[in-house]
């Protein structure tokens, strides 16, 4: 066996960029030049044929580009030029996905082979010189093994199960009628459940309900471009809202699963065995003609179908035309019945595992998905969705990667932290399944191997929360200075050694079980004041890629989410917003400098930290008299400034004024709320109901203030909408009618939008 090798060549846009490379254009013109390729040009002539997007219809369709290649400027001609000679050409190898080619022989007697390195394991892998699309030719067997990370997260969970709660779990034999399991894909509750989890399937899921196998497998036939439009329809008659009707009784052996819809290829081919008297092999064909649109094969088959089925006593004629152009419409995008089968059991396994070990199932995927931060997020809020704790790294309970404790809270990996390699988290695992857990920060020296476990992968779990749960440590002592100006790490380091060091000589000795050794002094550990929680926050995302044991802002996610628009991260790109833009931030007073200017004029400087980053926001003359009460370490405040072009800086190279931010408002994060003066609540007239009403009428009753409340009401069909404002009833933003919002527009209920004063 061997993999087989893709060949990747120059594209369009490619090419330009890769000799615009070479030949030094500036990387702004090498941009503007491969956009304005077009990623496809209107269809023209009689066929009414595509016309190929390459170099040498972009110069005859697109001007700005013919008079580039004309150019008299000779790095721009020539980048052209030489793009369109090399368009199409190889550029690089690489390994097909899942392709693997199988031999009766050595492989070496009867393909080129080469080797290629493996991405994951980075071992060299045996691949083919020849393309899959020749491969056949010579006799090799051609083989697609699709090797899925949700196979992985399957068997990360049954592991963690197995060490949580000592259960066995036989995955290809679990029921496939859970009731647990159906509840949950009708809720749409289908975060992480494979092929299951877009935000449009999980409405769908909501709508159908499923309550048997066959629904699945037909839900992921028919969600995708194309087949979508009969889902709806598909719901209806699941429900009994829509009439299930068959042009022919004989059809509804084939379609009753599917409530008289065609969703899969197997479908027509017994169709057309049943009404026309198609063999097995013609059916086949008739497949793979519809699959890859094969016209004249189409026409053929075409006769066949309507001279079969005439023959078998079916008709009138329109009828079964009718059927025929109903499959030709669908087959375009017909799914393969057995493939859906099969991606519908592994999204029923990942639905039943998370319907029943829920914290397994979510610490399996956070495993698998470590490295991709967006991913994480969205697993982190399910989890908290589902009142499941993600805990920090925790030396005492933490294995290599995300497990369960024995409170059914998630522990997150040591492997999980920055600087603290495979061979450390051995050390730590080892050593205490052997002799038991950690009792502080001294016996976690004394006892774990410390050439495994390294001063940097101390300083990192220290700064990730590792120690956190030692009685004789907090995380800021281990960072600071003794009395004697030593670092406290280092003396921690060097006594762990020492204490290593004496106890193996002891071992060792003649003598070492006498009582009257000299006992090491264990190091000072001085007290310091503690970190803010935000700094203790950005320390352990730095080193674990996210935010976990707190979240100083949680009391204003209201804020930061309906009125905050911007971060610290975006300060750094002001130039892609328009001049006199409106940027609102919110975080927290790090630091403060003041001095006074070369006038004698008093100055600040604020630095101001969100949880994307840090700025300093220098404050001069009437910013300083205006906004220097607020230079107060660890005050959350809110920023109000407009995007400027400065007075008086220009940019070094082309004299142009740079962008700032000038400041407009800054105050307390707490009184920010006190500006919002009305709140739009939009909902959908089909959505309406006595829960929805009574829950929104208690809300505003038990909440009054001086927030004016306007309903606006929407209908789904017709589009038309009437907007309401309640004289009689102003709103206080409370957390109750906060959490009352966020869960129903979680829930696609409502949508909400507040204006400030």
């Amino acid at each position: 066996v061997a993999n087989i090798v893709t060949y990747g060549t120059m594209g369009t846009k490619s090419a330009i960029r890769d000799v615009a490379r070479v030949q030094k254009l500036p990387l702004s013109e090498a941009d503007r030049l491969s956009k304005l390729v077009p990623n496809r040009f209107p269809k023209k002539g009689k066929d009414d044929r595509d016309i190929k997007v390459n170099l040498t219809n972009c110069f005859k369709y697109v001007d700005e580009l013919r008079e580039a290649r004309d150019s008299s400027n000779p790095m721009l001609a020539n980048t052209l030029k030489y793009a369109e000679m090399l368009e199409g050409t190889v550029r690089q190898t690489g390994v097909h996905a899942c392709g693997l080619i199988i031999g009766s022989d050595d492989l070496i007697n009867l393909v080129p082979l080469s080797t290629a390195v493996d991405k994951e394991t980075k071992e060299d892998k045996v691949i083919t010189q020849f393309e899959g699309s020749v491969i056949e030719d010579i006799g090799l067997v051609k083989m697609d093994f699709l090797g899925l990370k949700t196979l992985s997260i399957i068997k990360d969970t049954l592991a963690n199960i197995k060490k949580s709660k000592g259960i066995d779990i036989d995955i290809d034999n679990i029921p496939l009628d859970d009731k647990l399991t159906y509840k949950l894909f009708s809720r749409g509750d289908t975060v992480a459940v494979f092929q299951f989890e877009s935000a449009g399937m999980q409405k769908y899921l909501k709508d159908l309900k499923p309550s048997k196998f066959e629904d699945l497998i037909a839900m992921n036939a028919l969600y995708r471009p194309g087949p979508m439009e009969y889902i709806p329809q598909f719901v209806n008659r699941k429900h009994g809202l829509e009439k299930i009707e068959y042009p022919f009784p004989i059809m509804e052996k084939r379609l009753k699963e599917t409530y008289g819809i065609t969703v899969y290829q197997e479908q027509v081919m017994l169709l057309s065995r049943d009404l026309a008297g198609f063999t097995r092999g013609q059916s086949d064909e008739l497949r793979k003609a519809m699959g890859k649109k094969l016209k004249d094969k189409m026409e053929a088959l075409h006769a066949k179908f309507i001279e079969g089925a005439t023959k078998n006593g079916f008709g009138p004629r329109e009828k079964l035309e009718q059927i025929w152009s109903d499959w030709a419409k669908f087959a375009s995008y017909a799914f393969n019945k057995s493939h859906a089968t099969c991606y519908s059991l592994v999204a029923y396994q990942t639905a039943y595992l998370k319907a029943h070990y829920p914290a397994e199932f979510m610490a399996a995927n956070l495993t698998r998905n470590k490295d991709d931060i967006t991913e994480v997020s969205k697993l982190m809020d399910e989890c908290k969705a589902r009142k499941i704790k993600v805990l920090g790294p925790d030396v005492n309970e933490s294995d290599l990667m995300f497990t369960v404790n024995k409170e059914g809270n998630i522990r997150f990996g040591l492997g999980g932290v920055k600087n603290v390699g495979d061979g450390a988290v051995e050390a730590i695992i080892e050593e205490r399944e052997k002799n038991g857990k950690f009792e502080g920060i001294y016996d976690f020296v004394e006892r774990v191997n410390l050439n495994a476990c390294n001063k940097k992968a101390i300083e990192s779990l220290a700064y990730a929360g590792g120690f956190d749960t030692f009685p004789d440590l907090k995380r800021e002592q281990i960072f600071a200075l003794n009395s004697h100006d030593e670092p406290v790490l280092e003396t921690l380091i060097k006594y762990g050694n020492l204490y290593q060091q004496d106890t193996l000589f002891n071992e060792n000795s003649l003598f070492g079980s006498l009582n009257d050794a000299i006992e090491i002094t264990k190091p000072e550990i001085p007290f310091v004041p503690e970190w803010s929680s935000l700094v203790k926050l950005n320390r352990e995302r730095e080193m674990i890629g996210m935010y976990l044991s707190a979240h100083p802002m949680d009391e204003f996610e209201f804020e930061i989410n309906n009125i905050c628009n911007a971060t610290t991260a975006d300060l750094n790109e002001l130039t892609k917003y328009p001049i006199g833009t409106g940027l609102k931030l919110g975080g927290i007073v790090t630091d403060i400098r003041t001095g006074t200017t070369r006038n004698g004029k008093p100055f600040g400087i604020i630095t101001f930290e969100d949880y994307q980053g840090s700025h300093e926001f220098p404050l001069f003359g009437k910013d300083f008299e205006e906004f220097g009460k607020y230079m107060i370490k660890d005050l959350f405040i809110y920023i109000h400034g407009t995007v400027h072009e400065s007075e008086w800086k220009k940019h070094k190279t082309t004299g142009t004024p740079e962008i700032e931010l000038k400041l407009v408002n800054m105050m307390p994060f707490k009184d920010v709320r006190d500006m919002i003066r009305r709140i739009r609540i939009s909902l959908s007239l089909q959505k309406i109901d006595n829960d929805l009403v009574e829950e929104l009428l208690k809300l505003v009753k038990n909440n009054k203030g001086n927030v004016n409340l306007y309903i606006e009401i929407k209908d789904f069909f017709t589009f038309e909408r009437v907007s309401l404002f309640a004289r009689k009833h102003s709103i206080k933003i409370s957390s109750e009618v906060y959490r009352f919002l966020k869960q129903r527009e979680a829930e696609e209920t409502l949508q909400y939008k507040v204006e400030m004063a």
